[in-house]
Formats: C-alpha cells, sequence, structure tokens
C-alpha cells in the first residue's frame, strides 16, 4: 500500500464548498497528497458526516457528485474494539467538544499507525499524529 492518510470531515466538506474558509487550503491539500502519492483513506464514519453536511448545505445533485468522487477513495470500517475504545476516550478527554466521529477516527489511526489530515485541533489533544 502507498502511504495514506486519514481523512477527517473538514477537509473533504472544504474541498467542496466554496465559501469554506479551508476551501483553497483543502484544494490545495489535495493536490500536494496527489504529488507525493499519499492515497487518502476514508472511514465509514466520517463519510457520514462529511456526506450528511454536503447534503445539507447542497442541493441533491451536488451531494450526488460528491459522494461518486468519494467512492473512489479507499474506505476503511472501525472495528467494534475501535467503537469501545473511541467512546472510552470521548470520555477521558469530558472536558473538550471531542465528537464521537473525532474519536473514533484518532482510535482508528492510531491502530493503523496513520496520519489524520484535520483542521480540527482535538486530535492533536488527543496526541494523534496529524498531516500537515
Amino acid at each position: 500500500m502507498r502511504e495514506a492518510v486519514l481523512a477527517d470531515t473538514g477537509p473533504l466538506y472544504a474541498a467542496t464548498d466554496p465559501t469554506d474558509v479551508h476551501h483553497r487550503r483543502s484544494l490545495s491539500e489535495l493536490q500536494r497528497l496527489a504529488r507525493n502519492r499519499r492515497e487518502v483513506l476514508v472511514s465509514s464514519p466520517i463519510l457520514l458526516e462529511a456526506y450528511s453536511l454536503v447534503r445539507r448545505r447542497f442541493d441533491q445533485s451536488t451531494a450526488f457528485g460528491w459522494l461518486t468522487e468519494i467512492g473512489e477513495a479507499t474506505l476503511v470500517n472501525p472495528t467494534p474494539e475501535d467503537y469501545r475504545q473511541a467512546m472510552a476516550k470521548v470520555q477521558t478527554y469530558a472536558d473538550q467538544p471531542i465528537t464521537l466521529f473525532d474519536a473514533t477516527l484518532a482510535v482508528l489511526a492510531l491502530r493503523l499507525g496513520l496520519q489524520v489530515w484535520t483542521y480540527d485541533h482535538h486530535f492533536d489533544a488527543m496526541r494523534v499524529p496529524v498531516w500537515r
């Protein structure tokens, strides 16, 4: 397998929404990932969260187009144990607004030894390697 990163919702959504504050950054980073031959992996929970945001913000046609594009990415499913560890992680960091989506992605990244492509500082707090 080529080198890979696990994508968080923020960059995936920002690439789609030209009004998002990170839109240009996400497009630039997608180009950099491609140039460096880094594969972008998408976990199932992040796919669901990002699609929900795209569908809420845009029309059905745009959402379906997004699904077609993202469908070419390698999808990764967390295990039941990943979810259990993520639930524990949310409780461990109860003083911070860490979502179960983010905690699950953090656990998955640590298990697979991958960096997370994110704009969310919570991954730093959870001591997860972030791709920058």
